[in-house]
């Protein structure tokens, strides 16, 4: 087995590294978090007109149709760059669910849509403080009217359409809402990442149409959660490795006591652990990746590895560039808090690491027990 990307994706990886260099430089991620809106609408397009969105996507809905190992490496190229845009909640989340369990009329109207970057999607399960659980869903949809609120929903004040968990007769159930439609309200809520934003959504009435079967929202929920926690985990790994690099190379140039900071042990250990970290993630995303890819039964046990690994590592580099960089680390002049503030909104972004720490322990136990 070839734990590896073949050369036709990697060259794949090298022409999404070069866009983004021109078109998403850090002074492009830096006007986004200082400025008033929550994206770069400008790169969404142009990462939808370069076929990146759509790579997984099939091409009789708009897509490129190549597959998901060409979307992992486009999103560990993301993660590198921090490219301020919707990417997750959009395609990671939305297309998949789509993809997943969507009407032919939704796939229709939506993953063109998605594919081209004209769209914009939300996925809205949690609905406050805690661990989300099937139990905690207490939106409701009767007669095709979805009332509830949901918070936080990443890129909501934003999306154009939204998968909603909700109960229908007392099951929970997944939904396709349109969020320009009437119905919807939205709330901008602030968050340590600005470039990520997250909104309240409070649906009154709003139209909602059904995804997949009555009841079966959960076991949708948490397979559609599964594959963007693959996706997610190159997009960490891409900025841990990022970050990485900008220590090594401080650590190189910065001079103390006439010999280069690398030189001295404590910061030595600081970069081991940094790479230990970021190479234990990158095999648990490639394992995740032939897992998505083949549709293994592994997947759930290799999504949460994936999970778990990818945001230990992320963190763990986020934190450890501002420690190489020493006080001026710290500062707003340096780029080290956009890696520090992302690799902290990635590890809640799709649950926090104790709930993927939980379902990997009951998922090895399962399947261990099946085994037995």
């Amino acid at each position: 087995m070839n734990f590896d990307f073949s050369p036709e994706q990697k060259q794949l990886r090298d022409q999404a590294r070069r866009f983004l260099a021109d078109k998403c430089p850090p002074a492009a991620v830096r006007a986004v978090l200082e400025g008033s809106h929550t994206h770069d609408a400008a790169l969404w397009r142009g990462l939808g007109e370069m076929g990146f969105l759509g790579a997984a996507i099939p091409e009789e809905y708009g897509g490129v149709g190549l597959g998901h190992l060409e979307l992992c490496v486009i999103a560990e190229e993301i993660g590198r760059a921090l490219a301020p845009v919707p990417i997750a909640s959009s395609i990671y989340l939305t297309a998949e669910a789509l993809m997943l369990a969507g009407g032919e009329a939704q796939k229709q109207a939506w993953l063109p849509k998605l594919a081209s970057g004209e769209a914009i999607g939300a996925f809205a399960l949690g609905e406050g403080v805690g661990r989300v659980t099937e139990a905690s869903i207490r939106a409701t949809v009767s007669g095709g009217k979805l009332s509830g609120r949901k918070a936080p929903v990443a890129d909501g004040e934003i999306a154009d359409v939204a998968v909603v968990a909700a109960r229908e007769g007392g099951k929970v159930s997944l939904f396709l809402v349109d969020l320009n439609g009437p119905g919807v309200t939205r709330e901008t809520v602030t968050s340590i990442d600005p470039t990520r934003g997250q909104a309240v959504l409070v649906f009154a009435d709003a139209p909602a149409e059904r995804i997949g079967a009555v009841g079966d929202g959960w076991r949708l929920a948490s397979e559609v959660m599964d594959r963007a926690a693959i996706l997610m985990a190159f997009e960490q790994v891409g900025g841990a490795d990022r970050a990485l690099e900008m220590g090594r190379d401080y650590a190189l140039e910065r001079m103390a006591f006439g010999r280069q900071i690398g030189s001295f042990q404590a910061i030595k250990h600081m970069l081991a652990d940094m790479y230990v970290a970021a190479t234990l993630a990158r095999s648990n995303a490639f394992y995740g990746a032939w897992a998505l890819s083949t549709n293994a039964a592994e997947l759930p046990v290799a999504a949460a590895t994936a999970r778990v690994s990818a945001t230990e590592a992320f963190q763990l580099c986020a934190k450890n560039n501002i420690q190489v960089h020493g006080g001026m680390g710290f500062t707003w002049a340096f780029d080290c808090h956009l890696f520090y503030r992302r690799s902290n909104a990635l590890a809640l972004a799709l649950g926090s690491k104790s709930t993927w720490e939980d379902l990997l322990i009951d998922r090895l136990r399962q399947r261990n027990e099946a085994a037995a």
